[in-house]
C-alpha cells in the first residue's frame, strides 16, 4: 500500500521554498518524537528508581508514559521514513499491525486515565481507607484490565477490515495507516465495517469519559464540605489529571467529527489525525513535570544522584613528588 504523500513529496519538489517548508515540518515531527520519548522515559526512570514514587498514582502514571511511547513508536517512525526516503509503500500486514497498535494504545491511554481518575477518587472521598482499598493486587487488576480493555476492543474492526477485498491502486490517503482511511480502499459497500467501527470507538471514548466524569463529580461533591485550603489542596492534585483529560478527549473529539463531516478537507483532517497522534503524547510528560511537585523533587534528587556518582568515578591522578 502506497502512502499519499508520495504523491505530495513530487509537488513539493517543484518550488525551492515548498522543499524548505517540508523538511522543516519533518525535522519538527522529528523533534517531537525525541522529547515525547525522552519526557515519558524519564518519569518511567524515576518511577521506578524513586522510593518516593511507589504509590498507585505514580505506578498508573508509569504505565501511561508507556502507552505514549509505543502510540508514537508505531506511527512516527514510518511517517518521517515516508518524509525523508525514497520508501513510501508499506506491507499489508504491516499496515494492519500498525493500525492495531495505534488504536489499541490509543484506547489503553484513556483506559489509564480512568483509573487514574478511580485512584484520585478513592485518596480524596476515602482517605482513611486508601491503602487498604489501593492495594498492590488491585493495581496490578487494574492496569490489566486497561491494557486488556484496548488490545480487546480494537481487535474485531481491525480482523474485519484485513477480510475485505482491496482492488488497488491502494494509496492511502493518511500518514498512516489510519482505519477510515485504509477501509475507504475496499471494493466492496463498507458502510457496515464503519458502523461497526464507529460504535466500538464510541464504547470506547464514552465509557472511559463517563466513568471519569462519574469520579470528578463524587470528588466535587467531597469537596463542597472541605475548607478552602483543602479545596486548594484537591485541586492541585487533580489539576495535571484534569489537563491531560481534556486535550485527549477534546483532540479525539475533533479528529472522530472531522471523518464524518463529508464536506470537511482531506488534507485539514490529515493535519489533524497527526497533530493529535504527536502533540498528546508529547504534552502528558510535560504537564506533569510542571504541575507535580513530587515528581519535580524526584527529577533533583535524580540530578544529585547522576552528579554525586559522575563525582565519585572520576579519575584523580596522583602527583609526582
Amino acid at each position: 500500500m502506497y502512502l499519499q504523500y508520495a504523491a505530495q513529496k513530487a509537488k513539493f519538489g517543484v518550488k525551492h521554498e515548498s522543499l524548505l517548508t517540508f523538511y522543516t515540518h519533518s525535522f519538527s515531527v522529528l523533534n517531537i518524537l525525541i522529547f515525547s520519548t525522552f519526557g515519558n522515559t524519564m518519569i518511567i526512570y524515576l518511577v521506578r528508581t524513586d522510593p518516593k514514587l511507589n504509590t498507585p498514582m505514580y505506578f498508573f502514571l508509569h504505565n501511561l508514559s508507556f502507552s505514549d511511547i509505543v502510540y508514537t513508536s508505531v506511527t512516527i517512525p514510518k511517517m518521517l521514513s515516508v518524509f525523508l526516503t525514497e520508501v513510501k509503500t508499506i506491507s499489508k500486514t504491516g499496515c494492519f499491525l500498525q493500525m492495531y497498535f495505534f488504536l489499541s494504545t490509543g484506547v489503553t491511554g484513556r483506559a489509564l486515565l480512568t483509573v487514574m481518575a478511580f485512584d484520585r477518587y478513592v485518596a480524596i472521598c476515602n482517605p482513611l481507607r486508601y491503602m487498604t482499598i489501593m492495594t498492590k493486587k488491585l493495581c496490578i487488576v487494574l492496569i490489566f484490565a486497561s491494557w486488556g480493555f484496548g488490545a480487546y476492543i480494537v481487535m474485531p474492526v481491525t480482523i474485519w477490515a484485513t477480510q475485505l477485498p482491496y482492488c488497488g491502486p491502494n494509496i492511502v490517503r493518511h500518514m498512516f495507516c489510519d482505519h477510515s482511511s485504509v477501509v475507504s480502499l475496499a471494493c466492496v459497500d463498507t458502510t457496515r465495517n464503519g458502523i461497526f467501527s464507529l460504535t466500538n470507538a464510541l464504547i470506547a471514548i464514552l465509557s472511559t469519559f463517563l466513568l471519569i466524569l462519574i469520579s470528578y463529580v463524587c470528588i466535587g461533591k467531597a469537596m463542597r464540605k472541605m475548607s478552602t485550603a483543602q479545596q486548594l489542596k484537591v485541586a492541585a492534585t487533580c489539576v495535571s489529571h484534569l489537563t491531560v483529560v481534556c486535550i485527549s478527549y477534546i483532540s479525539a473529539s475533533f479528529v472522530y467529527i472531522s471523518y464524518r463531516v463529508a464536506r470537511f478537507d482531506p488534507d485539514v483532517r490529515i493535519v489533524i489525525a497527526v497533530l493529535y497522534s504527536v502533540l498528546t503524547p508529547l504534552l502528558n510528560p510535560i504537564i506533569y513535570s510542571l504541575r507535580n511537585k513530587e515528581l519535580q523533587d524526584a527529577m533533583k534528587r535524580a540530578f544529585c544522584r547522576c552528579t554525586l556518582a559522575s563525582k565519585n568515578n572520576r579519575k584523580t591522578v596522583p602527583s609526582v613528588a
